[in-house]
């Protein structure tokens, strides 16, 4: 089909053409672009866990930008693990069983969290999207990252460190890195950092794409009380992925210790401040009352567990403001906020 793209599509009028894993295929992305240009009528879904053209590339690919002339002709639809909507419709009301079992579909729905099967999907993803399509030869110091940044996840990267125990250099490390994040196994939230003040201004946070592979790596087969906020900060990060997108999501922190966890950027507004806390009896305002001396004039949300959709609440901490809301709301009302 790839050799002879063009005789190929003459010969599938007005169908549907659905291609799996298209990001390992070589000419993808001639292909896709001669269909959108010349066979208008040919429609063709694909799924990859690679950018379309990363195949057979060294070094680390980026996202495949199609050209303006096809501009809607192809679009792009992020898959991430399942969101909160996606919960109700599959009848899942226990976040925690969110949080062990993850968002995978299958690992969800299984009556145990996926242990060996963690283990198993991290084979196949090494082997199928990783060694051949990066041209990465040495296993070990790769799956060694993959695994401590899952057991650190949400922890800022610290590449001497991580080199150290993984046995590779710095450089390789951070290359290892951009590769995950490329593949979307790890997802890099970068510092704000707009008022020259005592910020940090380079090293990233870094998240791992499951908390099901989260809770595997730190060998968690049940919840305690002090694993749960960290792990609702990931699926908060999870809902803004899917319905904000990743360009807009920074962290801030001072060289104080005091941070925001997610900032979503907004040009030319005021930056929007998010706080993720289990229950709303754990929010403490110090760091957002920082964050917003600093940076004043957007809006402020702390989103908790047992914030019930469609009940939000503003609460004043002096002259600081700040809305209380569900993960799904938090989305709603983030999107409604004057452009």
């Amino acid at each position: 089909m790839l050799s002879g793209p063009e005789a190929f599509l003459k010969t599938v009028p007005g169908q549907t053409i659905i291609l799996d894993q298209a990001g390992r295929l070589g000419h993808a992305r001639e292909f896709l672009e001669l269909a959108a240009s010349r066979f208008l009528d040919v429609r063709i879904l694909t799924t990859t866990t690679l950018p379309i053209g990363a195949a057979g590339k060294s070094g680390v690919a980026r996202a495949w930008p199609p050209p303006a002339t096809l501009a809607g002709r192809i679009a792009s639809v992020w898959l991430t693990p399942m969101t909160m909507s996606d919960l109700k419709e599959f009848g899942v009301t226990d976040l925690r069983r969110r949080m062990l079992h993850g968002g995978l579909p299958k690992f969800l729905l299984a009556p145990e969290p996926p242990g060996a099967a963690v283990e198993g999907w991290a084979d196949a993803f090494w082997a199928r999207d990783i060694q051949e399509p990066f041209r990465l030869e040495r296993g070990a110091p790769f799956r060694r990252l993959f695994e401590l940044l899952m057991a650190q996840s949400g922890s800022m990267f610290e590449a001497a460190s991580l080199a150290k125990r993984c046995g590779a250099s710095r450089p390789t490390v951070s290359n290892y890195l951009a590769v995950l994040e490329a593949a979307s196994a790890m997802h890099v939230v970068r510092p704000y950092a707009e008022g020259g003040r005592s910020e940090i201004v380079s090293a990233p946070k870094v998240y791992g794409f499951d908390t099901a592979f989260v809770c595997h790596y730190r060998g968690a087969t049940s919840l305690r009380p002090a694993d749960l906020g960290a792990l609702w900060e990931h699926l908060v990060l999870n809902e803004l992925h899917a319905h904000v997108g990743r360009g807009a999501i920074r962290y801030w922190r001072t060289k104080h210790g005091s941070e925001i966890d997610f900032v979503l950027v907004r040009h030319g507004r005021a930056p929007v401040a998010v706080e993720c806390c289990w229950s709303a009896a754990d929010f403490e305002p110090a760091a957002m009352r920082s964050f917003r001396a600093a940076y004043p004039g957007g809006a402020s949300f702390v989103v908790t567990a047992d914030t019930p959709d469609g009940e939000s609440s503003e609460r004043a901490y002096g002259p600081l403001r700040v809305t209380f809301v569900s993960a799904r709301d938090l989305v709603r009302m983030y999107q409604s906020l004057p452009a």
